[in-house]
């Protein structure tokens, strides 16, 4: 499988590259990744949905029942909805976040992208998320989907990660960066 990489290495990765292969089969990658995509926002924003998929102590079927049920309301595609059922049944929730990075990674290698995950001190917006993209296509010759967080530790600037390559511009490494040139 050409668009793998390493990530068949790690359990999640399998679920991933399992889930990819049934969406590429049944012409319903970008579908999947939207249902994703929903469940993702869900993990950030719902601590209850948090809860469900790390909760050690929901039996398969409830966990299951519960999972279906979620998927249900939240309009989420049957194959994406199968998939959590063999989660929940095989008590891999917990996964859901990799598996969920994963997914996103191996639909931008088969679609030609690269993913950068950028990390900002305060949210950017779509604006400055596409001219970042535009930015970064220019550097890896590609074009480049951002997965942008927010971080305030960062206390400002950017820290921007494309594959292997790390780019940090963010205020904290420059303090440390003085802070350690004063101590030498």
């Amino acid at each position: 499988m050409e668009t793998t990489g390493g990530i068949q290495a790690s359990l999640s990765g399998r679920y991933a590259v399992a889930l990819f292969d049934l969406a590429r089969d049944a012409n319903a990658l970008d579908t999947v990744a939207d249902s994703l995509t929903g469940l993702k926002a869900a993990i950030v924003q719902s601590p209850d949905f948090k809860g469900l998929i790390n909760s050690p102590v929901l039996s398969r079927d409830t966990a299951g029942k519960t999972i279906a049920a979620v998927a249900s309301s939240m309009g989420i595609d049957g194959l994406t909805t199968k998939f959590l059922g063999v989660l929940a049944h095989n008590r891999r929730l917990d996964q859901l976040p990799a598996v969920i990075r994963a997914y996103e990674t191996l639909l931008s290698n088969h679609k030609g992208e690269a993913r950068a995950d950028v990390t900002s001190a305060h949210p950017l917006s779509a604006t400055q998320i596409d001219a970042l993209a535009t930015s970064l296509k220019a550097r890896v010759g590609r074009n480049v989907k951002v997965d942008a967080k927010v971080d305030p530790a960062i206390l400002g600037g950017l820290v921007v990660k494309i594959g292997s390559q790390m780019i940090d511009s963010s205020i904290r490494t420059r303090l440390n960066s003085l802070a350690m040139a004063m101590k030498g």
